[in-house]
């Protein structure tokens, strides 16, 4: 083939371009270093990093135009005090477009950078390992231990699933996570190697060509189902089609609703574990198993038993199975969001569709973690929806029960006014330790001083009450009629249970001696993950599957063998068209325009 050559002409003079010059980006904060080899370190069961600075930066977002930027912080980013962000602002630690602020008034417009560098906590995870199921030269499949982000996000950066595997192989080793499970949830999980297969992976996800399948410990005993044969601990196919709205991003709070985008799960009962009930025979107790019988489904907690259930979301909306479960009166059992009482109220939102009680519902779920514990465990049964007597669960009835962290004598008056006797102003936490001392005042206001009695260190446990302390030798009174001697026992058993049961991660009333931060305590387990977990994907054409063993959360009470369950399986065929993977109308829409748009595309290069 001759080559030939022609004259260029230039149609375009850049001397001649009067278009104004295009803004420079904003300026945004450096990162101050990234350490490597990252800071792990292991410790009582939890893998830890050692503080350091880090600087996060942002671009305005939609909801934060034209708000003032103290604002923004204190109400999107509650793990810090309003009073922290302003000094950070003050300081310098917070800047606009790489420049301080002028005050915390500064409005923040569009296409603003923010960045705020801090001394970061980054909380601890698990220390389980991140367990690999298959690996090729593009992929892999691992285990995700519950508890763990996937992605560096909010509090977590290193503490991430992709950091963690990146420590583990090379810093070099970019993982590509192609899909993903929340913190709280377990299971299998697709890492690409390459951004291509990475990509092949996530387009399948989309498309809905791969089936998921969860397992899941919910309280009580889960409906017998459709199609149930008696057979004893299983049941029948179990449909829930409920749409699912989210009612606030920034609590992670989502509800079943009519108005809310269209979701499907079924559900089957693969285990049931009753409560152990006590039964005499001759005379004495003895613990027995409770009769199973195809009865009403039980809606309480862990008390009345538990049950394993297999879940197969048709649907990919964020968090359709836990949000399905509760509606259906049967939540995971340790979930902080969906079964928690103090939130919920005592039916815990069974059935419920509507949105009459979402603001009092918001009010109590952004309480957990700051002064109080996002418990769900069988103890919360008697607790009420909310601290305060009489107030209203979400079935509308009056919860008049109180706390098992206060007290009748806890009354907001003597309370206010013993916190200014201490020094505590009504605009911090009342931390645990300052609340013992509270009660020990009322103590001594109410019997005077006691030589023996010292309030608990926060954080003290005792296998059990105090011993009684030795009698004087002149006193004709004993322990059992001494007032304040009862009402320190009482006092001391009410702490040790309730640092027992509350035990979780919230706010210690201590700081940090580099940046004077507030430090939580450690997670307890409702933090470190929830009785959900990714058992399967399958392709939907059955070319492959990959599933990882059930975790020991599903063992029977007191089992203590080596040996799990099998994992259980779904018979698609006998589904039939209810097994079906629903896809989003509006990316049917989407894909249409699209496959339009490259037609017509098609058309255009061949009219040419």
């Amino acid at each position: 083939m001759a080559l030939t050559t022609t004259d260029l002409t230039l149609h375009y003079d850049p001397s001649k371009d009067d278009r104004p010059n295009l803004p420079p980006p904003p300026s945004v904060a450096i990162t101050p270093c990234d350490p490597w080899p990252r800071p792990y370190y292991l410790e009582n069961g939890l893998r830890r990093v050692a503080p350091y600075h880090y600087t996060y930066n942002t671009y305005c977002k939609a909801r934060w135009r034209d708000r003032e930027i103290l604002d923004i912080f204190a109400a999107e980013f509650r793990d810090r005090s309003r009073e922290y962000y302003k000094e950070a602002i003050l300081d310098g630690r917070i800047v606009l477009n790489g420049k301080p602020c002028l005050d915390t008034t500064t409005p923040v417009r569009n296409g603003d950078v923010i960045s705020h560098t801090l001394h970061r906590h980054e909380p601890p995870v698990s220390a389980q390992p991140i367990r690999v199921i298959n690996e090729t030269d593009s992929m892999i499949v691992i285990d995700k231990p519950a508890g763990v982000p996937v992605h560096p996000a909010g509090r977590y950066k290193y503490n991430s699933v992709v950091e963690i595997m990146r420590a583990e192989r090379h810093y070099a080793f970019n993982p590509l996570p192609c899909n993903r499970l929340d913190r709280l949830t377990s299971g299998v999980m697709f890492v690409g190697k390459t951004s291509r297969e990475a990509e092949d992976i996530s387009a399948k996800l989309r498309g809905r060509t791969v089936r998921k399948e969860y397992v899941a410990r919910v309280k009580g005993r889960f409906p017998d189902g459709e199609g149930w044969e008696g057979e004893e601990g299983t049941g029948g196919i179990v449909k829930c089609e409920e749409p699912i709205l989210q009612i606030s991003p920034i609590l992670g709070l989502n509800r079943a609703r009519a108005s809310g985008k269209s979701a499907k799960t079924l559900f089957r009962r693969v285990a049931y574990y009753p409560a152990k009930v006590k039964a005499r025979e001759d005379g004495q107790e003895k613990q027995t198993d409770a009769p199973l019988v195809a009865a009403k489904p039980l809606a309480g907690t862990e008390d009345e038993g538990y049950s394993v259930v297999h879940c197969l979301p048709l649907t990919g909306r964020t968090h359709q199975i836990r949000v399905h479960l509760q509606f259906l009166g049967h939540p995971i059992s340790n979930d902080p969001i969906y079964s928690n009482r103090r939130v919920f109220g005592a039916s815990l939102a069974k059935g419920d569709s509507t949105g009459d009680h979402d603001d009092e519902i918001k009010e109590r779920l952004g309480k957990m973690g700051k002064t109080e514990v996002a418990d769900a465990y069988s103890y919360n049964a008697d607790k009420p929806a909310s601290t305060t007597n009489g107030t209203k669960g979400t079935n509308g009835t009056n919860d008049t029960h109180e706390s098992n962290s206060t007290n009748e004598k806890d009354t907001p008056s003597s309370i206010s006014q013993t916190m200014q006797d201490l020094g505590i102003t009504q605009t911090h936490q009342t931390t645990p330790t300052q609340l013992e001392l509270l009660r020990a005042q009322e103590l001594h206001k109410k019997y005077g001083p006691t030589a023996d009695y010292k309030p608990l260190h926060h954080g003290t446990l005792h296998a059990g009450s105090l011993t009684p302390p030795p009698e004087p030798s002149n006193s004709t009174q004993s322990e059992e009629k001494d007032p304040a001697y009862a009402e320190m026992v009482k006092q001391h058993d009410e702490m040790v249970q309730d640092y027992n049961l509350r035990k979780g991660e919230k706010l210690t009333g201590e700081i940090c001696d580099v940046c004077q931060t507030p430090l939580y305590s450690d997670p307890g387990p409702q933090e470190l993950g929830i009785y959900l977990h990714a058992l399967a994907y399958a392709d939907v054409e059955g070319k492959w599957r990959y599933t990882s063993p059930m975790p020991e959360w599903t063992r029977a009470p007191g089992d203590t063998s080596s040996d799990l369950m099998d994992p259980p399986s779904w018979d698609y065929e006998a589904l039939g068209d209810e097994a079906k993977m629903d896809v989003d109308a509006e990316k049917e829409i989407a894909e249409r325009k699209n496959q339009r748009g490259l037609e017509k595309n098609k058309e255009i290069q061949v009219g040419e």
